[in-house]
């Protein structure tokens, strides 16, 4: 199988967010995306142990620039401990 052509590759940006379970953290994650007109490809979040907020967050075609600017803003959010962001891509097919 040869290697997917540079037309053929789908970023998708992938967000971890550890934050405090407390109610405003969600509505401001997503306001995040919902103010440049996004809407994450997925979503997945947990309570976990000591009360701490797991949220997983993929956005399909955000670029590594733009990955990294909303990553930087997750991280001013109240009651956000950390924030890690990755890239995966996917080839298209024809």
């Amino acid at each position: 199988m040869s290697p997917p052509r540079s037309t053929d590759y789908q970023p998708t940006a992938c967000f971890y967010v550890h934050a405090a379970a407390q109610p405003g953290v969600m509505p401001r994650v997503l306001e995040l995306f919902a103010k440049r007109g996004l809407v994450p490809t997925a979503w997945h979040s947990v309570v976990a142990a000591e009360e701490a907020l797991d949220i997983d967050i993929q956005m399909a075609g955000l670029g590594a620039d733009e990955a990294a600017y909303v990553a930087r803003c997750l991280r001013t959010i109240p009651d956000v401990r950390s924030v890690l962001v990755s890239e995966k891509g996917y080839a298209m097919s024809a």
